[in-house]
């Protein structure tokens, strides 16, 4: 850690520097001075510049500096760096600081940070890194961490934060109050304050308004909700930030599998998983996996390179449908230049649906209860579509080759392949949900294959019985 001797802690203030633009990005000017301290390891003028940066703006910092910058801008704050800032950087850029800088301030750091930060910051590290560090820290930190370390990748346990306030039953709102404005080690902000029995178990919880406006000699439990809301620590991280959205709640208990209280979810915590399950689920559908911004060239490669080969195989399937028809289209070269139309039309219809069922299906707005309305609907929207593109498409076939049966054949190829485009992006990603696979990622292939060789097929089928053309 880097001393600030002769700078006194309270005498920092920082420079008049604006932090971003008016796009909201990080201003180029800042950056520079930053980089120029980092250079000149001026460590007096880093800390008057970056020491009272907000979390997020220090986060989006240490990403646009250089690699090799980012221990030495860490080093050089010293005590002045909030660690807290490292989860708001991607994946790759913390492990790869994490790993530059020493276990043993690493320890020292984490412990003043809340629990379900430092389990953030650490839970994506390798065991031999996490054993030292937490061998570093005082025992109940370490066994706080470790806990929460021990519950399943993106489940509440490893989200919630361990600092609450719990109360007993036979306490009075005297008490409690008198508790909060005395006891040393309350969380920095909380909303309610939770109530327990002699066992830990989680009876209740008051909000801090309910504390402020009632009698002190009354119990708590008088005034104290019974918590409908209370989150299973081992439940995924998705279904608990849907039960936020749908209650609007602004915090929630954690108990685990006895109902023992062993930590609280805050919205702040949920607005993070949103943000997340969000961009995975848009990464799934483009097919780039976990991918970040951040990540090196073979490590985003290695990402895209396994959906690139199915993608190639459904390739060749739609190839080996047009290749049953290579003598239909020797004799008609105009169904080669438009078959793109038909395939690509039904493509982008079946992905409007997909994605509209996808989407559904995350949100459990897309169940059995309403699958035969959703299909019937989809069904529908096809065939209008369908027809509407028909006429338009035919029209300009007709046009362009002079030949009316040309468009007619067009015309019935699109409305059949906005059908099918319609049901197969309802139903995939629904079939796939119920096999267990996640339907973000692999629905577009099988979408896409579907509407490709449907598209084709019926094209060229078609052509070939109206025009009369050798199959």
């Amino acid at each position: 850690m880097v001393n600030l001797d002769p700078i006194a802690e309270d005498a920092i203030e920082p420079i008049a520097l604006p932090v971003r633009d008016e796009d909201g990005r990080l201003d180029s000017d800042f950056i520079a001075a930053i980089e120029a301290a980092i250079e000149a390891e001026d460590s007096a003028e880093l800390i008057l510049l970056a020491a009272n940066l907000h979390e997020a703006d220090t986060g989006d910092l240490i990403e646009t500096l250089a690699e090799d910058a980012r221990a030495d801008f860490v080093r050089l704050l010293g005590d002045e760096f909030d660690y807290t800032a490292l989860t708001e950087t991607d994946e790759a850029v913390r492990i790869k600081l994490l790993e530059a800088l020493p276990n043993s301030e690493i320890a020292e750091a984490l412990g003043e940070l809340d629990s379900d930060d430092a389990v953030y910051i650490l839970e994506d590290l390798d065991e031999e890194d996490q054993a030292e560090i937490l061998g570093g820290l005082p025992y109940a930190d370490r066994a706080q961490l470790q806990k929460a370390l021990d519950y399943p990748e993106s489940s509440a346990g490893r989200r919630m934060q361990s600092e609450f306030i719990a109360v007993a039953q036979f306490w009075t709102v005297g008490q409690t109050i008198d508790y909060m404005r005395e006891a040393q080690d309350l969380p920095d902000s909380f909303y309610e304050i939770y109530v327990v029995d002699p066992a830990f178990k989680l009876l209740g919880a008051v909000a801090l308004d309910k504390i402020l406006r009632t009698k002190r000699d009354q119990k708590v439990t008088s005034v104290m909700d019974e918590t409908r809301h209370a989150v299973l620590a081992t439940e995924d991280q998705e279904e608990v930030a849907r039960r936020f959205e749908r209650y609007n709640l602004v915090s929630s208990a954690v108990v685990d599998e006895t109902d023992r209280l062993v930590g609280i979810l805050t919205v702040d915590d949920i607005v993070d998983v949103i943000q997340e399950e969000a961009e995975e689920d848009m990464r799934a559908l483009g097919g780039v996996g976990d991918e970040e911004i951040s990540d090196s060239v073979l490590t985003t490669a290695r990402s895209r390179l396994t959906w690139l080969v199915v993608n190639l195989g459904t390739a060749v399937l739609a190839s080996a449908v047009i290749g049953l028809f290579d003598q239909t289209i020797e004799a008609m070269v105009a169904l080669a230049v438009l078959m793109p139309i038909v395939a690509s039309m039904g493509g982008n219809a079946g992905t409007q649906t997909m994605t509209v069922a996808v989407r559904g299906i995350a949100t459990q707005e897309l169940g059995t209860r309403n699958m035969i309305r959703v299909l019937r609907r989809e069904v529908l929207v096809g065939l209008l579509n369908g027809v509407a593109l028909a006429i338009l498409i035919g029209l300009t076939a007709w046009l362009w080759f002079q030949d009316l049966g040309l468009g007619v054949v067009i015309g019935g190829a699109i409305v059949i392949n906005m059908l099918f485009a319609g049901l197969s992006g309802l139903l995939i990603p629904v079939a796939l949900d119920r096999l267990k696979v996640d339907p973000a990622i692999a629905s577009s292939v099988f979408v896409t294959t579907v509407t490709d060789v449907v598209g084709f097929f019926a094209f060229l089928s078609i052509a070939a019985l109206w025009f009369g053309l050798p199959f």
